[in-house]
C-alpha cells in the first residue's frame, strides 16, 4: 500500500513542467499584499428645533423720530432752500466781474453778454433785440420784478417738464413773454394760462377745457403741451428760432415766409421781413426777455416778494370734492388753493368719472391724505349749492367771458354801455395802455354777455 501511494506522487511530480514551476514562482514574487486601510470619519449628530418666525413689525408701531406733518415740513424747508441754492448759483455765473468799464458802449456789453450765455438757441444781437432789452430793463413800466419772483415757484417745474422732453432749458423764458408769468393771463383773442393757448389749440394737444376745467391753467399739464408742441415745431423746422415763430403764429404763416423768402433762408432772421407784424417782434423779445432775466442784477432790479407756497405737492382725489371742504379741514386759506389750483373754474374738482390731482403745499400733503375721510364728510355742507343744475349754471356764468370786435364808431365808452361795464374794466381786461381803439380789433369781456 506504501508502495503504491509513493509511485502516485512520483507521476505527479513528472506530470508538473519547468515551465509551469517557473510561472508559479513569479506570480509568487510578483503578488502585491493588500493591507487594507479604514479612515475615521467623525459623525456629529444635530437635533432640529422648530422655531416659530418672528413676525415683521408693524409701521405703525415703530419709532419715529418725527411725525409725517413734521417729515412734510421739512422736505418742504429743504425743497425751498435747494431751489434758493440753486437759483443763486446760477444768477451768480452771469453776476461776477466781467471785462467791461463804465465807459463800455452798451451794444457791446448786451453783446457780450448773450454771447456768454452758451444756448442751443441761437442768441443773436441787434437793433432790434436791444429795443426790447432796454424795454424789460425800464423800471417805469417793466413787470421784470413780477416775473422774478414768479418765477421762483414756476421755473422748477417748467424745468422738469422740459428736461424730461429732452428740450432747451431756455424755453423757459417763453412764458414769461407769453404771460408774464400770469397763469390766469387772458389774452384779447382768448389765450388762456401761462403758455397762451386758445381754446383749439389746448384741445389738440389733449387739455381738458369745459365748464369746470381749463387745463390751459394748469401749470403742469399746459407745460407738457407746451413741450410737445415745441418739440413737433422743431422737428419740422430744425432751427428754434423758426420753432419759437411758429408758436406764436402757427405753422403756416411761417411755412408761407419760408417760401416767399427763396430756398436758402432757413432761420427767423432770413424770413424777418415776410413775417406777421407781431411775430417779427417776438423772437426778439424772447432774446431780450432772456438777457433781463438773467443780469437783473447787473442793472439792479431786485424781484417782489416771494410766493407764500414755493414747494407743493399733489394727491389724487377719486370723487366730486370743493376746495372749501379741503380748506376748512386743513386750515389752508382758501386763496392758496385756488392759486395752486386755477384750473378748477368753480373751485370744484369733478372726480367722477376719472381721478383728478390736487395741488397742495407739501407741508399739507400727508395732512390730507389722514384727513381724507374728514373732508369727505362735508360733501353735503359743501357741495350742495352746486348738486342743483341751476346754481351750478349760475356760477358758471359768472366766469365766462367772450370776445367782442370793435365796430367802426366805437369807442370804449360806448363799447362800456353796450356790454354793461366800466371803461375802467375794459382797459383792464384787455392791458390797453390808452383809450385808442381801432376798427376789427378784439376785446376781451369778462362778464356774461348780456341778453337782448
Amino acid at each position: 500500500m506504501l508502495k503504491r501511494t509513493i509511485l502516485l506522487l512520483v507521476l505527479i511530480a513528472l506530470c508538473i513542467s519547468p515551465t509551469t514551476l517557473a510561472a508559479k514562482r513569479k506570480r509568487n514574487e510578483t503578488q502585491t499584499v493588500v493591507i487594507p486601510v479604514y479612515d475615521t470619519i467623525r459623525v456629529v449628530i444635530t437635533d432640529t428645533i422648530k422655531v416659530k418666525p418672528t413676525p415683521a413689525p408693524r409701521i405703525d408701531t415703530l419709532h419715529l423720530a418725527h411725525s409725517p406733518a413734521e417729515i412734510d415740513s421739512l422736505v418742504e424747508a429743504w425743497t425751498v432752500l435747494h431751489q434758493a441754492q440753486s437759483e443763486k448759483s446760477f444768477f451768480d455765473t452771469y453776476a461776477g466781474d466781467d471785462d467791461t468799464t463804465e465807459n463800455t458802449p452798451v451794444d457791446s456789453l448786451y453783446k457780450q453778454r448773450l454771447l456768454d450765455m452758451v444756448s442751443p438757441v441761437h442768441l443773436p444781437y441787434n437793433y432790434i433785440v436791444r429795443n426790447f432789452i432796454n424795454q424789460y430793463l425800464n423800471g417805469r413800466w417793466s413787470s421784470l420784478s413780477s416775473v422774478l419772483a414768479l418765477s421762483k415757484y414756476y421755473f422748477p417745474i417748467i424745468e422738469e417738464e422740459l428736461h424730461a422732453a429732452g428740450l432747451p432749458l431756455e424755453l423757459r423764458y417763453l412764458p414769461i413773454i407769453e404771460s408774464n408769468l400770469s397763469i390766469r393771463a387772458t389774452s384779447r383773442m382768448g389765450a388762456v394760462g401761462l403758455w397762451q393757448f386758445m381754446p383749439a389749440t389746448g384741445k389738440n394737444l389733449g387739455l381738458e377745457i369745459n365748464s369746470l376745467v381749463d387745463e390751459r391753467c394748469d401749470v403742469l399739464k399746459s407745460t407738457r403741451a407746451a413741450c410737445k408742441f415745441l418739440a413737433h415745431l422743431y422737428k419740422t423746422y430744425g432751427d428754434w428760432t423758426l420753432a419759437i415763430a411758429a408758436y406764436n403764429c402757427g405753422p403756416g404763416n411761417v411755412n408761407r415766409a419760408l417760401a416767399r423768402a427763396g430756398e436758402n433762408c432757413k432761420t427767423f432772421w432770413d424770413i424777418y421781413d415776410f413775417l406777421p407784424r407781431e411775430t417779427r417782434g417776438y423772437v426778439p423779445k424772447y432774446i431780450a426777455a432772456a438777457y433781463a432775466y438773467t443780469y437783473h442784477k447787473a442793472h439792479n432790479i431786485e424781484p417782489k416778494a416771494t410766493p407764500d407756497c414755493i414747494a407743493t405737492d399733489t394727491v389724487m382725489v377719486h370723487r366730486v370734492m370743493h376746495l372749501g371742504q379741503v380748506a376748512s379741514t386743513l386750515n389752508i386759506p382758501i386763496e392758496t388753493l385756488r392759486d395752486l389750483n386755477p384750473q378748477y373754474k368753480l373751485d370744484i374738482v369733478p372726480a367722477t368719472k376719472k381721478a383728478y390731482s390736487l395741488r397742495l403745499p407739501t407741508r399739507y400733503t400727508s395732512e390730507f391724505i389722514s384727513n381724507e375721510k374728514a373732508i369727505h364728510e362735508k360733501d353735503s355742507l359743501y357741495l350742495k349749492e352746486y348738486l342743483n343744475p341751476a346754481n351750478l349754471e349760475k356760477k358758471r356764468a359768472e366766469g365766462v367771458g367772450y370776445i367782442y370786435t370793435v365796430r367802426k364808431g366805437d369807442n370804449l365808452g360806448l363799447i362800456a354801455k353796450r356790454n354793461r361795464c366800466t371803461v375802467k374794466e375794459l382797459m383792464k381786461w384787455n392791458r390797453l395802455k390808452s383809450t385808442v381803439i381801432r376798427p376789427g380789433q378784439k376785446l376781451r369781456i369778462e362778464k356774461p354777455k348780456p341778453r337782448g
